[in-house]
């Protein structure tokens, strides 16, 4: 290329190019020259196809990407310098790899994605060199087109365009295609964009789908054997990617069209104390498509498996009397075995001892005395009762109750049974010198007699009129038989329960007409009859039906409840107005501690449609509420459980107050939540008190019962009926009963007192309380309480010390917070540390001797200051005073104590047994001082002012 160059220079000199002229003619001759040198354009193919890979930047060109020139190899002129793309902000770029060839490369200046632009068509030239390095009279190609194809890359996972589809199929039929499911892929290109392929991801269900999407069922499906179905599907490309997420398919199978209650659950939970609860809160109708003119729909709670039903069994009889309000002097025919209570021993019971059953073999005598011998006109029978058909193709008489002769005869002075599903009550009146026919049997046919369900029954005798309520509605006789009356006779009678007393006509006197069934809370009321509220209170129910919001029911239905709303019955002729009512109806219990268990419930639908009688006919709704268990109270007895006492206040009329300071607390675990939520801690329980009712407590007598003798346990009968409550005494111990508050049964145990004649031998008594509440559902911790008695030969020894210290002439209690540790502290025997102050003090006896002789004079005048004010101050109204009375002062006699200790008891159960074991030392010794002094010839009068009255104060 050397010399070839060079051979150009003489030409170039000779056309002038180089001379030293001006620089206009310079570049004149430069523009000649490089027209003589340059004289042809680069070329290019006409048209170029290109394929990049997104997020590639390599263009693969066919053709290659290669400029010529006729030029060379003139430099400059005949090499390719640049490739130049025309079009605005395309992403694309051209470089000359050679210049001599002219070969370039086309490349991509930033990413390319597939999924924005697929294609780019652009023109292109290419240029040469020119004439010189300074990039001057640059020739370029003609225009060329270039297509650039994007090629895609599967980056995109399928989706499906909803994220769940739901249908719903009618059962026993096969469907083509139940729904499609679709999904799409944001790939470019066709391959990787389109969907190949479907799949159920979920085994073994009866359903099948096709490369579109389509599902469809394999089998007959069948409502009763599933009502719904759910299944994941999931799609591929044709890359074979799978979906990013499966979608779920939820199929509804709807039966075939059957008339009925639709949308009910079969379960419903209960939670106690969480009141009115709907029952079918989304229940309809559904009648396809009938032409309905009324509708009737009867809801049933059944609950008479529960005991006597409706959960009725939770208090004994006497217990709900008293609540409902009953007249007092019921008599209680079938009490729970006892001691006093025995002739129930022998009878069945079931496991709440307060349902007995009759097997057609047992019967019980009710001891003389139970029951008076003769009723008067006015008196009351209730019961509740269950009984089925009687055995046996003849049907024999199956007494409850029977009144008759104890030998010789088989008179029937008064019996209630039953006989082929009727209920007979038989009242044979005595001769009174009318010898005249009069009412005698009283008949009543009732279809719930034969049942087999508890129904409770009163019967009204006002004679000659007899009135028999069952379940709260009131039934005549329908028929009613007369007989003579019953001539005078010396012979005695027997009252029985389940069979009838056959004193006569038979070799052995043997029971006969034995009851087959259930009875429960069988009571007399002679002299008197029930007013219909309480006969309603007895028979009432704790849980039931209710409606809620009354005024939404519309002015189209029409309700009814019977007395236990345990029924309602609601009619209407609209079935949007029916569904709504029937939404309404709710479950509702008021009993603090249900029984837990099973309601079953029932809805019955009649139908009637216009021109017929009964049109479609509604399958029952068979349900049921699940009562859970509730939260159970734990009952804790807490108080002093051990303090000393002298001798004398045993002996005083007063005797001993045993539980001053006796708290009850019931209390129940609450679960509750970290307050941090963030962090994983478990929950954590706290107890939370909560207010009941008791219906007994019981105080025994541990160590053998009591000498009647010599000692006893006390309480004022007042104390007892000024709180409704009732109790039994005996030397085992004393047993309080009947429902009442917590507060009430503390009140009154505050005021047991044990008193004992001769404690000289004596060392100690315990005692142990246990309370109870729903007949021992819930029992209360065992409370033990030891008395000691402090005798004269044990408090001698510190006469020399106490005589020293002088009883101020009033105790003032401070009360404070009542805790556990307090009330141990109250009950510790003084420590050697206080024996040492004692001693201390001894050594100051010379110092203080002037001292305590004037104390001792001031000390007595007040004494007696205070005996002339109480005498006139006996009448204070101190209920909401705490003063403990000067224990050196003792009551004049026993009725002057009973008086004062009535007024006194209330304030001292409220002392704060807290005190240090120093001012326990205190008052023991001046106590002792106070007995010191009477053995050293004091007067009478004097002793009776120092002996003590400490029942309030701890040892």
């Amino acid at each position: 290329m050397l010399p070839g160059r060079l051979c150009w220079v003489p030409l170039l000199l000779a056309l002038g190019v180089g001379s030293g002229s001006g620089g206009g003619g310079d570049s004149r001759r430069r523009r000649l020259l490089a027209a003589k040198v340059n004289k042809h354009k680069p070329w290019i193919e006409t048209s170029y196809h290109g394929v990049i890979t997104e997020n590639n930047d390599t263009v693969i060109l066919d053709p290659p990407l290669v400029a010529l020139d006729k030029d060379a190899p003139v430099p400059f002129a005949g090499e390719i310098c640049a490739f130049k793309i025309h079009g605005q902000e395309l992403p694309f770029e051209a470089v000359v790899l050679n210049k001599t060839s002219g070969e370039g490369r086309l490349r991509a200046k930033s990413p390319i994605d597939c999924e924005l632009q697929k294609e780019y068509t652009f023109i292109i030239q290419a240029y040469d060199c020119g004439a010189g390095p300074h990039e001057t009279a640059w020739k370029k190609s003609h225009k060329a087109v270039v297509h650039i194809q994007v090629k895609d890359v599967n980056e995109f996972a399928p989706t499906f365009k909803e994220p769940a589809y739901k249908t719903v199929v009618t059962e026993g039929k096969i469907y083509d295609s139940i729904l499609q499911v679709e999904a799409v892929d944001e790939d470019c290109s066709p391959q990787y964009s389109q969907i190949c392929n479907y799949e159920i991801v979920t085994t073994d269900v009866p359903f099948a789908i096709d490369r579109n999407g389509n599902i469809r069922n394999t089998e007959k499906l069948s409502y009763d054997k599933q009502h719904q179905y759910e299944i994941l599907v999931t799609a591929y490309d044709c890359g074979q990617k799978p979906a990013a997420q499966d979608t779920l398919v939820q199929v509804d199978v709807k039966p075939v069209c059957k008339p009925g209650w639709q949308d009910w659950t079969k379960r419903i939970e209960y939670q106690p104390g969480s009141g009115s609860m709907p029952l079918f809160p989304s229940i309809r109708l559904e009648t396809c498509d009938g032409a309905v003119s009324s509708l009737q729909i009867v809801a049933e709670l059944q609950t008479n498996y529960i005991g006597k039903g409706c959960d009725r069994e939770t208090y004994s009889e006497k217990s709900l009397q008293k609540l409902c309000g009953a007249s007092s002097g019921i008599i209680d025919l079938l009490p729970s075995p006892s001691a006093a209570t025995n002739w129930t021993a022998g009878l069945l019971v079931d496991s709440s001892e307060m349902i007995f059953k009759f097997d057609g073999r047992q019967g019980a005598k009710i001891p003389d005395g139970i029951v008076p011998k003769n009723l008067t006109d006015q008196f009351t029978i209730t019961m509740w009762m269950k009984h089925g058909p009687s055995p046996g193709v003849r049907a024999e008489k199956e007494t409850i109750l029977c009144n008759s002769d104890k030998t010789e005869m088989n008179r029937h002075h008064y019996a209630l049974y039953v006989h082929n599903c009727r209920l007979v009550f038989l009242l044979r009146k005595d001769f009174d010198q009318a010898d005249t026919f009069r009412p005698a049997e009283f008949h009543w046919k009732l279809d719930q007699i034969c049942d087999k369900e508890w129904h409770y029954y009163v019967i009204n005798v006002e004679f000659p009129v007899v009135t028999l309520y069952m379940d709260g509605a009131t039934y005549e006789p329908y028929l009613v038989t007369n007989d003579w009356p019953i001539h005078p006779s010396h012979i005695a009678m027997q009252l029985t329960v389940g069979a009838c007393w056959q004193g006569g006509e038979v070799t052995k006197p043997r029971f006969a007409q034995f009851f087959h069934g259930s009875l429960a809370s069988l009571t007399i009321r002679p002299g008197k009859m029930e007013s219909q509220k309480v006969i309603s209170c007895l028979q009432a129910c704790k849980e039931g039906l209710d409606i809620n919001s009354l005024e939404s029911l519309g002015q189209g239905i029409k309700y009814h409840f019977n007395p236990s709303q345990s029924i309602l019955v609601m009619e209407g002729d609209d079935i949007g107005n029916i569904n709504h009512a029937l939404q309404k109806v709710s479950y509702i219990n008021s009993r603090q501690f249900p029984t837990a268990g099973v309601r079953r419930l029932k809805v019955s639908s009649k139908v009637q449609c216009f021109g017929e009688d009964v049109c479609i006919s509604i399958p029952e709704v068979d349900a049921y509420v699940m009562v859970l268990q509730a939260i159970e109270p734990q009952i804790t007895l807490r108080g002093t459980d051990h303090f000393w006492r002298p001798a004398a206040q045993f002996e005083s009329a007063r005797g001993v107050t045993l539980f001053p300071d006796i708290k009850i607390v019931s209390t129940f675990a609450k679960t509750e939540a970290p307050r941090d939520m963030k962090t994983t801690a478990p929950k954590s329980e706290v107890l939370e008190e909560m207010l009941h009712n008791l219906d007994f407590c019981d105080i025994l007598v541990i160590g053998g019962d009591l000498d009647p003798r010599q000692e006893c346990l006390e309480l004022n009968h007042s104390e007892l009926h000024q709180r409704h409550l009732d109790a039994t005494n005996s030397t085992a111990g004393y047993s309080i009963y009947g429902v009442g508050s917590m507060s009430r049964y503390e009140q009154v145990l505050h005021h047991i007192r044990y008193r004992n004649w001769r404690p000289a031998s004596l060392e100690a008594r315990r005692f142990r309380i246990k309370c109870s509440e729903l007949n021992g559902r819930y029992t209360s911790n065992e409370f033990n309480l030891e008395v000691s008695v402090l005798h004269e030969d044990r408090v001698s020894d510190k006469e020399h010390v106490n005589h020293l210290i002088v009883q101020p002439p009033f105790l003032q209690s401070v009360h404070h917070p009542e805790s556990r540790s307090s009330i141990q502290r109250s009950s510790v025997v003084p420590s050697i540390a206080t024996v040492v102050i004692i001693i201390s003090v001894c050594m100051l006896v010379f110092v203080v001797a002037m001292g305590v002789y004037r104390v001792r004079i001031a000390h007595q005048h007040f004494i007696q200051e205070t005996e002339a004010a109480k005498e006139s101050e006996m009448d204070w109204d101190d209920s909401a005073l705490t003063i403990t009375v000067n224990p050196m002062e003792k009551h004049a006699g026993p009725g002057h104590g009973e008086d004062e200790t009535e007024g006194e008891e209330e304030e001292e159960a409220e002392e704060d047994m807290s005190s240090s074991s120093g001012s326990d030392d205190s008052e023991e010794e001046e106590e002792e001082e106070g007995t010191g002094r009477g053995r050293h010839g004091q007067s009478g009068a004097r002793q009776a002012q120092l002996e003590w009255d400490d029942s309030t104060l701890p040892y």
